[in-house]
């Protein structure tokens, strides 16, 4: 492969379903799981029960309202939107990079620049659907849904992480967290746009 051409992180895509009541702790079970696995600092691990599962938490303040305020803004999003069908769809995505000396030591045409750049090694896309169930009955089978595609898809997680590892760069730095991280609402992963900053 040419080195000077990038290679394209891995992306995962899980797929999320919840009902108003529950699509809070459902979007944060899922990403705390994800972190759990790819947060590398050292942190003491905790535990959410969400729909008779309990799940890992990473117990780190900055991450936790990070994931709070992003899971808040998807719920509202979803909540303003209505459907006729029964049920409205929303995305999040989680980005890793790592940090990267750039190529010449990044110091521009005046000396100005950057010697390092971010460069994502791998993306996680929860496809998140809200459903709204019109009564007791759907109600019930909705939430039997959840709990089953919340299993599947924290199973997903587990044996993603323990099957796909070739990826992960090599901690090069002292820094207390060696790979930055984005949690976006409702990316757009691909195209010109992203390369330039725009998106």
């Amino acid at each position: 492969m040419d080195q000077r051409e990038p290679r394209r992180p891995p992306e995962y895509i899980l797929e999320v379903f919840a009902d108003p009541t529950c699509i809070k702790d459902v979007v944060r079970s899922v990403l705390h799981t994800i972190f759990f696995h790819r947060y590398f600092p050292c942190h003491r691990p905790g535990a959410l029960d969400v729909l008779d599962l309990t799940l890992p938490v990473v117990t780190n303040s900055e991450l936790e309202t990070l994931i709070d305020t992003r899971v808040g803004q998807l719920a509202r999003q979803l909540s303003s939107d209505t459907s006729p069908q029964g049920s409205i769809r929303g995305q999040l995505a989680v980005q890793f990079y790592e940090k990267r000396r750039k190529k010449g030591g990044g110091l521009g045409w005046f000396g100005g620049g950057r010697a390092e750049e971010e460069v994502c090694w791998e993306i996680w896309r929860l496809e998140v659907t809200l459903a709204i169930p019109k009564t007791e009955t759907e109600r019930t089978k909705v939430l039997r849904a959840v709990a089953s595609t919340l299993r599947k898809t924290a199973l997903k997680i587990v044996n993603t992480v323990n099957r796909d590892k070739d990826h992960i760069p090599p901690i090069t730095t002292n820094d207390t967290n060696p790979f930055p991280y984005q949690i976006t609402l409702n990316p757009r992963l691909e195209g010109w746009g992203k390369g330039i900053g725009i998106f």
